[in-house]
């Protein structure tokens, strides 16, 4: 088989009217579907509050849960490969606290945070598509972003279920942006949160990168711990 014919099937090209297939990138595969270096990122049988700590976690032995290390501050990690439009699914666990993300084409974010208990979501929250925000002098937000319709978040510790389905920003012959990127729908944990939502730009402080019309999808692992278990894409 060619490589070429081989990256179309493991990239769930359609053929025939065949449904695209799932590319997993946890479980089995390790950690071997993202770009190395991996830094402390660890592969585990599973995560759990540590019980010295409700603010960390700790792993369990075995394979199929990515762990973003030992103190839960590590570097972010992206996909060998790249995609336009995509349907992602997967799981994560926080701990107290914590803030992580999945950035599609390693861009536009969907936060994940711990905000169990919020009476009122923000973009800042579980489920948000994260404000545009500028590093210097302070971090700080320059818009709302778009929050969730809802506070869907479970409590700390416990497995939370994210789907998102996403289109990528068109472009036209000459490079030209003819179209938004749009979060068509996501789900956290069975709770539409976002449905046809148009982005006009990248999110957090990307948001003066260029647009492209494929990129990677990224784990955020630098602002807190983090476990993911169950993830797996296929273009659309």
């Amino acid at each position: 088989m060619c490589r070429t014919f081989a990256l179309a099937i493991a990239l769930g090209t359609l053929a025939l009217g065949e449904e695209p297939a799932w590319v997993p990138l946890s479980g089995d595969v390790g950690l071997s579907a993202f770009r190395p270096p991996t830094a402390a990122w660890f592969d585990a049988g599973g995560a759990a509050l540590d019980p010295k700590n409700p603010r960390k976690l700790v792993g369990t032995e075995g394979r199929g849960t990515l762990v973003n290390g030992p103190t839960g501050l590590t570097t972010n990690i992206v996909t060998k490969e790249s995609f336009g439009d995509v349907e992602f699914r997967g799981e994560f666990l926080v701990p107290k606290g914590s803030n992580a993300g999945v950035k599609l084409m390693g861009l536009y974010e969907i936060q994940i945070l711990d905000s169990y208990g919020k009476t009122r979501a923000t973009a800042s929250d579980c489920g948000g598509i994260y404000p545009r925000a500028e590093l210097l002098p302070k971090y700080h937000h320059i818009d709302e972003g778009y929050p969730p319709k809802l506070n869907a978040c479970r409590p700390p510790g416990e497995w939370q279920s994210l789907e998102i389905t996403f289109r990528a920003p068109r472009f036209d012959e000459a490079g030209k942006k003819v179209a938004d990127a749009e979060f068509v729908k996501v789900v956290l944990n069975g709770q539409v949160v976002h449905e046809g939502r148009k982005v006009p730009c990248p999110t957090g402080h990307a948001y003066r990168q260029k647009e492209v019309a494929r990129g990677p999808i990224l784990l955020q692992a630098d602002h807190g711990p983090v476990a993911f278990r169950g993830l797996k894409v296929r273009a659309l």
